[in-house]
């Protein structure tokens, strides 16, 4: 095989004519950089929503919160921990594969390093021996 050149070949039809159509969009309402910088500096204002189940408890009762991107994950904690009625102080939050989640981070992070299903233990279950 022979290839005239390493570039893509981005001026064929189909591809020239979707950048015209976006360009010429972009054109009407500003420029294109002002239009990348404003979308860049558009602040987030998203939620993140993670479902947090009681592991202490064998009928696996669960909250669903939905809090900002930016909430510390230690309000998030303190409050599912209240709405269990369990203290948050001696409280643990651990994903369904049992990584512990350091809870000194952003709940965006926490969502985006360990997803949105999530488990509470009170730490006095932590490491309990069963006697058989």
């Amino acid at each position: 095989f022979f290839f005239s050149s390493r570039r893509r070949h981005t001026r064929q039809r189909s591809v020239s004519w979707a950048r015209r159509c976006v360009q010429e969009t972009v054109s009407t309402q500003s420029t294109w950089d002002s239009f990348l910088g404003k979308l860049m500096a558009a602040p987030s204002k998203g939620k993140v929503t993670f479902k947090i189940v009681l592991a202490s408890d064998p009928k696996l009762p669960y909250k669903t919160i939905s809090v900002p991107e930016e909430a510390p994950f230690t309000a998030c904690v303190k409050f599912v921990a209240d709405e269990f009625k369990v203290s948050s102080a001696t409280s643990a939050v651990i994903t369904n594969s049992g990584v512990g989640i350091n809870p000194s981070q952003t709940a965006g992070n926490v969502f985006l390093k360990y997803g949105s299903e999530l488990k509470l233990i009170p730490r006095d279950r932590v490491g309990q021996q069963i006697n058989l």
